[in-house]
């Protein structure tokens, strides 16, 4: 049964995740779930309308100073909040400020908005994903409370065997390939109470075995290409989103993009 048929606008909050990376379109623009979201709810209501104000690398610090009101203002139906996941991967982090910064952003998108939706967000399976387990289910215990005293929806990408399988996830090792963000968006689809399309949470077929010397060669090139860089902004204080405008600012009626 679906809970809700009408929803009309959707306004999308966080980073890199949200922003659609690594979901790449032919002119070299990110695609995402968000987009993939708000072209499905387009299709079943006239004059739908979308903004997206993720940008890669924001911090929780940052999404709430440059993101929340203005989400707040728009008044739309349907709002996801994804933020906090970049501050676990740094070295220090201070976890009670995360969770007092993602209450804050809560509380004032809660009463703006129709429906908020928060997230516990897939994790690669690997040992950067052992390290870091402890700070993220901190996170996403702290989500689970929020969601409970403000009457939010949680979608749980954490506990899923698919989105852990690392054919999901980019060379980058940090971000979705386009199947893992198509899986996210019908999972968000279904959290809002809408009939199931396919099954998010269907497992790949076993994969062929890779030999020890391809691995070693993967990993030189992550290394090289993807971790020297990561490393590199953390120490200089820089961020893959420096500069970078919101994905689509204004809510305005639902576009596809041209490619």
């Amino acid at each position: 049964m679906e809970i809700n048929a009408s929803y009309t606008s959707f306004v999308a909050v966080g980073d890199s995740f949200t922003e659609g990376m690594s979901d790449l379109l032919p002119d070299g623009s990110y695609r995402g779930w968000a987009d993939l979201l708000a072209s499905r709810l387009a299709a079943r209501t006239p004059g739908f309308r979308y903004a997206n104000l993720a940008v890669r690398g924001k911090l929780i610090g940052q999404i709430v100073d440059e993101q929340v009101d203005v989400a707040a203002a728009m008044q739309a139906d349907v709002v996801t909040l994804v933020g906090g996941l970049n501050d676990t991967l740094r070295p220090k982090c201070d976890m009670g400020r995360v969770r007092g910064l993602l209450e804050e952003a809560v509380e004032k998108l809660t009463p703006s908005c129709g429906q908020l939706v928060l997230m516990r967000s897939p994790g690669r399976n690997g040992p950067v994903m052992q390290r870091f387990r402890p700070r993220m289910e901190e996170l996403f215990v702290h989500i689970d409370e929020l969601a409970a005293r403000h009457g939010a929806l949680v979608v749980d990408l954490y506990g899923t065997g698919a989105l852990g399988d690392q054919r999901m996830w980019d060379v980058d090792r940090l971000h979705l390939t386009a199947e893992g963000h198509r899986r996210v968006a019908e999972a968000v689809w279904q959290t809002l109470g809408l009939d199931a399309e396919h099954d998010w949470q269907e497992l790949l077929p076993p994969a062929a075995r890779t030999g020890w010397a391809a691995r070693r060669v993967a990993d030189v090139r992550f290394a090289r290409q993807h971790l020297g860089p990561w490393v590199g902004r953390r120490l200089t204080g820089r961020s893959s989103g420096d500069g970078l405008p919101s994905k689509r600012p204004e809510l305005l009626p639902y576009e596809p993009p041209l490619s």
